[in-house]
């Protein structure tokens, strides 16, 4: 028989203010840290480093190839670790080292094998950050506050993400490009103390992996991460995320490409630059809506809306090659990516509940994203050779509509999901393993 529910999953349960601030800084600080140097390494190599040092755009594409396959290795093996430790805190604050180390030790090197080696390890540091977040987030609020919360980090997340992007390209104006990493280092430091804000106390580790009771209780145990492969809608789900970015990941840089055709590089740079900020100021009150409606509206509308707005924004660029234009449909990228961002993790709460496999499913979730947005660019580079910018678009745009109709057709709502109790427990020979209901 079950025993009684651990009390901090108690719905009333109030999580600190102390807690809760800190979890609002931490969001905001991390906000760059988690991506490492992202698209600043690119700049950095070729502007500071350049051809006379044997850095080109194939050397650099290499290295962040490179850096992106250890990052997809890494995504399941930090959920399990995340899942795993008891110390989270410890966890951020070494991830949150090891990236600001990889980056700051760039302007001192230029060996390709160290330079590739840094990023790897930033990558696959970075990979903690997701799974981290969200389980101590549900660690200190529990279940019935999640959505809410999460949506509220995101808010935090992409407006730290404008604020830093605004912050690196006026100071790289002013003293260059590697003013980049100094301030990355600054945000990092920033980060851990964010970190420190919250009472190691307040995160309740079992609520943290997807448990309600304490593992030293008479209650279901943690499954196998065997029994995650048995789960349809989770791996339907991992599908649907590749799918989102197969079609997403690509338009960006697609809309750079075209800008810097239409305009020049140097403008085209400053237009990208506005697209991102322009993007991240609406994800901010979308990840927060999301959030707020998700429980009463549903998770299956508000997902829908995602792919449907991703494919309205490819069908869009087709239209004009007007700058001005193409940035304002680059906008669209704040809805889409605001609510795929606010409800990934909340989907994905709803299909592990009682496995205590949360975070470890969000990794193996976040593989699959991140292979779907690998073979976006290359998917996205072939056709623009063959055919043009506008047929890219309208496959991406058809990539995302596919999308839809198959999280319409075969994809459950998850709010209020009931997995049977062979996706909670191994089975039994009384017990034979099934799928989970709808």
């Amino acid at each position: 028989m079950r025993v009684e529910a651990h009390p901090s999953s108690d719905p009333e349960r109030q999580p600190s203010r102390a807690a809760l601030r800190g979890l609002d800084l931490l969001n905001v600080t991390l906000a760059d840290v988690r991506d490492g140097l992202g698209p600043y390494l690119a700049i950095y190599l070729l502007a500071v480093r350049g051809p006379e040092q044997g850095w080109n755009e194939a050397t650099i594409g290499l290295v962040m190839t490179i850096a992106g396959i250890a990052g997809l290795l890494t995504q399941t093996p930090a959920g399990a670790l995340i899942d795993r430790t008891r110390n989270k805190r410890g966890v951020v604050i070494v991830a949150a080292l090891a990236v600001t180390a990889s980056c700051l030790v760039l302007p001192w090197i230029s060996n390709f094998y160290l330079v590739a080696g840094t990023q790897a390890l930033a990558s696959m540091a970075g990979s903690i950050f997701a799974p981290a977040l969200t389980g101590i987030t549900l660690g200190i609020v529990g279940p019935k506050l999640f959505s809410k919360r999460i949506g509220r980090n995101e808010g935090f997340n992409h407006a730290g993400n404008a604020v830093s992007a605004m912050l690196a390209g006026g100071l790289a104006y002013l003293f260059g490009p590697i003013v980049v990493f100094w301030l990355m280092g600054i945000l990092a430091a920033c980060s851990i103390g964010a970190m420190l804000m919250v009472p190691a106390e307040s995160i309740d580790d079992d609520l943290a992996r997807g448990l309600d009771c304490r593992e030293d209780q008479n209650c279901e145990q943690p499954s196998g991460l065997s029994l995650l492969l048995r789960n349809r809608h989770l791996m339907l789900f991992a599908l649907l995320c590749a799918a989102f970015h197969l079609a997403n990941a690509a338009m960006l840089p697609s809309v750079g490409q075209l800008l810097t055709k239409v305009v020049g590089k140097d403008n085209a740079t400053s237009l990208i630059a506005v697209c991102i900020v322009a993007a991240q100021c609406v994800m901010v009150p979308m990840a927060v809506l999301v959030g707020a409606k998700a429980d009463s509206f549903g998770r299956k509308p508000i997902f829908l809306a995602a792919f449907g707005v991703l494919a309205l924004r490819g069908v869009l660029y087709t239209f004009s090659d007007n700058p001005f234009y193409l940035v304002a449909v680059q906008c669209l990228d704040g809805v889409g990516a605001g609510i795929y961002g606010a409800l990934f993790p909340i989907v994905v709460a709803d299909l592990t509940r009682g496995t205590g496999r949360f975070n470890v499913a969000q990794g193996a979730a976040a593989t699959a994203q991140g292979l779907g947005a690998a073979l976006s660019a290359t998917l996205a580079g072939v056709i623009i050779v063959a055919a043009g910018y506008s047929a890219a678009f309208l496959v991406l745009a058809a990539v995302a509509g596919a999308g839809f109709a198959l999280y319409l057709l075969f994809m459950p709502e998850t709010l209020g999901y009931e997995p049977r109790p062979t996706d909670a427990q191994p089975p039994t020979p009384a017990s034979p393993l099934a799928v989970p209901a709808e």
